[in-house]
């Protein structure tokens, strides 16, 4: 078999997914409930522990931190692209690409594992989220402590909220977003935090 000359110029490569070097400020994304809607969830009781901190996450899980402590964890089913190496890390999702099984991002919380151990208390799950066209999705979780699953349509730079009620310091809880209907979109980070503090003058 004849070799091929080293002289043949060799055909260029072309990176399959490209670095992205978008910076994308998360903090930018709009809340999908308003301190109002938080001040009428949970007046006039809400039960945190006593050292709770307020306004700062206990866990922020991403494509680029997919375990926290314990049990704490993220499941991915069905993304098109996970790039870690992005400026700001993602994973992308398209239901059109992934008909047999729809699109979900996961994540298992164990309040345990981050010295929560004395009393039941108020946790929020937070998907950050940005959704190229208006799009319908299921949000949903550990059956018993979900007090706002249903359906969402969403569409924009985003966050979608859910809210776990009066879960023991020894439970573990999962919560999900699942795409049911429309396009592509990114998943950035899922966060965990007690409620925010919303102060009346």
């Amino acid at each position: 078999m004849k070799k091929a000359s080293s002289a043949q110029p060799r055909r260029k490569t072309v990176e399959p997914e490209p670095y992205d070097k978008r910076k994308i400020d998360l903090t930018k994304f709009k809340p999908d409930i308003s301190p109002k809607e938080w001040q009428e969830m949970f007046s006039p009781l809400i039960r945190v522990p006593i050292n709770a901190i307020f306004g700062v996450p206990i866990e922020t899980l991403s494509p680029s931190k997919t375990l926290g402590l314990g049990r704490t964890n993220l499941t991915i089913i069905m993304s098109t692209i996970v790039q870690v190496d992005a400026a700001t890390p993602f994973a992308r999702f398209d239901h059109r690409q992934t008909p047999i099984r729809k699109p979900v991002i996961q994540m298992h919380f164990q309040p345990g594992a981050y010295g929560i151990t004395t009393a039941a208390a108020t946790y929020i799950m937070v998907f950050t989220v940005d959704v190229d066209v208006a799009s319908t999705f299921a949000l949903d979780g550990s059956f018993g402590f979900i007090s706002n699953a249903g359906t969402r349509t969403v569409s924009g730079k985003t966050t979608v909220s859910l809210i776990f009620k009066n879960v023991p310091p020894s439970q573990e809880i999962f919560g999900f977003l699942e795409q049911r209907t429309g396009g592509a979109w990114s998943w950035f980070s899922t966060r965990v935090s007690f409620p925010p503090l919303v102060l009346t003058l």
